[in-house]
This record gives structure tokens, C-alpha cells and sequence, in this order.
């Protein structure tokens, strides 16, 4: 087994997490994974970097597919006993002008941004060795999007004592609310893709906050981000960032000094906690 730290970057071939990739190969003390569902858009991403004298791994990863997160849990714990640095990045966007009926939006983004990132914390985050670091890239739209929630549905996303069960519940309902055209009146706003990152932001709460209960020895800290506007193919040429620049929040919650011991269980945007 290796001694050596390890960061893994889900989502990474391309944008923001080829960015963050790109950024901890230079600054992690460790070994770097680049993951794609994609083995072949991977390795080719893994190449780019190579040529600008880079040394990040590959490992293929699906977060629609639980067979896929758990080879990548089984090679971890196997090869390095653990993982130091989690950044969770892959998720899904429809463009604004996007056609797809609004509750099949719902469901394929929440499916992916929701319920499979929370698949990859519910099988990787066991594996965080002391001092780890977790970061959830979420978005500034869960922001707006939660306040254009009811005040019921805000109460509930902003509690201190909401469960994961109950977090899955309200996910849940956004998606049936959707299929059945009720989701305005129900409360939600008209943005599946912020409702999914609203989902981010709340479960990497919850998770902090259990780390707190279960863990509190090991000093791991775990927040969720939003990378800023950044010109990738979600966002478009339009964005005011570069991917590079976008990278900057994740990689610096990613690489918080072993003594700190905050932020966690924030959200944070240009390296800065944002009220929720």
C-alpha cells in the first residue's frame, strides 16, 4: 500500500476540474486522479496535461454509475488505505434555451448534481484519512435559487438539525412536483439546475455536521464552493472566468493547512464564506 497522499477530482477531464487537476498537480504534495465517465476524453485530458509537464493518474468514474464509484472506493482503500483530497465537481447543466420538457430536466439533473454526487460522498467519504479534505462544488444559483423558494421550503434548507433522509425527501418532491406541474405552487423555483445545487450546498452541511459528531478527532474539513462564471461549455464564452481562476476556491478549500481548523460546513465563494 502507498504511503503517498492522494487527491481525487471527479468529473476532471474538461473546465473547472481540469482546472482543479491542473492546479494540484502543481501544489498537492501527492498523487493527483483526473476521473471521466469517459475513459478515452480521460486519457486525453490526462495527455494535455502531461504535455505541460504534469504528472496526474487516471482512473475511469461514472457518478451515474454505482458499480463505477464503488471500483473507484475498492482501488483507493486498496492502493492507498484512503483518500486525503476529495473534490467533488462532475455534474450537469441544460442550456437555458434547452427544449426538454422542464420535469424531464429535473429528474436528469437532480440524478446526477444530487443523487449521484451524494452516492460518491455515501461510498468515498468513509475513506477520508485525518486531516482530509472535502470540497462540493455547488453554484451561486443555489443562492438565488433558494431565495426564490417559499419561506417553508427556506426554513427547511437553511435548518441546523435537517437530516440527509429528509434532504433526499425534499429532492425527491421537487422532481414528482415537476412531472406533476406543481413545483411552483409547491414552492420551488423554476430552476431544476439551482434546486440540485440548493441540494449540494444542504447535504455538504449535513455531512460537516456529522463529521462533527462522528469524527471530530480526525480535523476534516468539508465545505461546498461555487467556482464563479467561468467560460466552460456548461457556461458558455460569455462567463467572466477563466477555468483557472474558476479552480481557485475549490483548490484553496482543498489544500487548507493541516492546522486549520475553519471554514467547514460553509459555503464558499472567491475564497470567502457566503451567508446561506
Amino acid at each position: 500500500m502507498s504511503s503517498v497522499p492522494v487527491a481525487v477530482v471527479t468529473g476532471s477531464n474538461k473546465g473547472v476540474g481540469l482546472a482543479i487537476v491542473r492546479a494540484l498537480c502543481k501544489q498537492f504534495p501527492g498523487d493527483v486522479y483526473l476521473t471521466s465517465r469517459d475513459v478515452g476524453r480521460g486519457q486525453a485530458a490526462v495527455a494535455q496535461l502531461q504535455q505541460e509537464g504534469l504528472r496526474p493518474l487516471f482512473h475511469q468514474l461514472d457518478i451515474d454509475d454505482l458499480q463505477s464509484i464503488r471500483a473507484l472506493r475498492d482501488f483507493l482503500k486498496e492502493k492507498y488505505g484512503g483518500i486525503n483530497v476529495l473534490v467533488n465537481n462532475a455534474g450537469i447543466a441544460f442550456k437555458v434555451n434547452d427544449t426538454t420538457p422542464f420535469a424531464v430536466q429535473a429528474e436528469v439533473t437532480l440524478k446526477t448534481n444530487f443523487f449521484a454526487t451524494r452516492n460518491v460522498c455515501t461510498e468515498l467519504l468513509p475513506l477520508m484519512k485525518p486531516y482530509g479534505r472535502v470540497v462540493n462544488v455547488s453554484s451561486m444559483v443555489s443562492s438565488s435559487a433558494l431565495g426564490r423558494c417559499s419561506q417553508e421550503l427556506q426554513q427547511k434548507f437553511r435548518s441546523d438539525t435537517i437530516t440527509e433522509e429528509e434532504l433526499v425527501q425534499l429532492m425527491t418532491k421537487f422532481v414528482e412536483d415537476t412531472k406533476k406541474n406543481i413545483h411552483e405552487k409547491e414552492g420551488w423555483p423554476n430552476t431544476a439546475y439551482g434546486v440540485s445545487k440548493i441540494g449540494v450546498t444542504v447535504l455538504s452541511r449535513i455531512h460537516a455536521r456529522l463529521l462533527n459528531e462522528q469524527r471530530k478527532g480526525d480535523h476534516i474539513l468539508l465545505n461546498a464552493c461555487c467556482p464563479g462564471w467561468v467560460r466552460t461549455d456548461m457556461a458558455g464564452p460569455k462567463a467572466t472566468k477563466s477555468p483557472d481562476e474558476g479552480a481557485e476556491t475549490p483548490v484553496y478549500l482543498a489544500l487548507l493547512p493541516s492546522s486549520a481548523d475553519a471554514p467547514h460546513g460553509q459555503f464558499v465563494s472567491d475564497k470567502t464564506v457566503k451567508p446561506w
